[in-house]
């Protein structure tokens, strides 16, 4: 599975980079905007559990499903242009593995979220900012092994960029609470 991720040589190193970024970011905010929008809402806890899994699945399923026929429509369009042939911007990457790669990194991420809730710990919403935080910084760090950038603002820049759609899903929670 590595092997997929990072490819079979150095040459290879990151080849599924954008696909695992994407899918765990993603994975990331999109629970935890289900988090933060039952906790703005003031909503019982254990609708988070049901609300987050819920999301991981579906969420991560369309998003793979999406990236494959992103894929799909890219490799298309290169033989159409290029006349029948895959060329060397097709990089290799069936749509299939970009699809598994950005699915499964949805998932497996988007579960840093839900922990505090699965573990019955407590302030359940306190602790989650917090995994979430780290969750958000870590996978933008992880960039560094690929790029150029360092891994401190590879890190920061994501848990900026994430931490401020968090705090747009419990606002609007936080707004709309009443309705609930």
């Amino acid at each position: 599975m590595l092997e997929i991720l990072l490819g079979d040589d150095v040459d290879d190193t990151g080849r599924y980079l954008a696909e695992v970024i994407y899918g765990a970011n993603d994975g990331i905010v999109t629970t935890f905007a289900v988090v933060s929008g039952v906790a703005g809402a003031a909503l019982n806890p254990g609708i988070v559990l049901v609300l987050g899994a819920a999301n991981l699945f579906a969420d991560g399923f369309s998003m793979g499903m999406s990236n494959y026929l992103s894929r799909r429509s890219e490799m298309d369009y290169q033989a159409t242009v290029e006349g029948g042939s895959d060329g060397p911007a097709d990089g290799g990457k069936s749509p299939a593995s970009t699809a598994f790669v950005t699915f499964l990194a949805f998932v497996v991420a988007g579960w840093a979220p839900l922990m505090p809730y699965i573990l019955a710990l407590e302030p359940a919403f306190t602790i989650s900012i917090v995994v979430t935080g780290i969750a958000f910084f870590l996978v933008g760090a992880s960039r560094s092994l690929v790029t150029g950038r360092s891994w401190y603002w590879n890190g920061g820049e994501m848990f900026v960029v994430g931490m401020a759609a968090a705090t747009v899903a419990y606002v609007v929670g936080d707004l709309l609470k009443g309705l609930a």
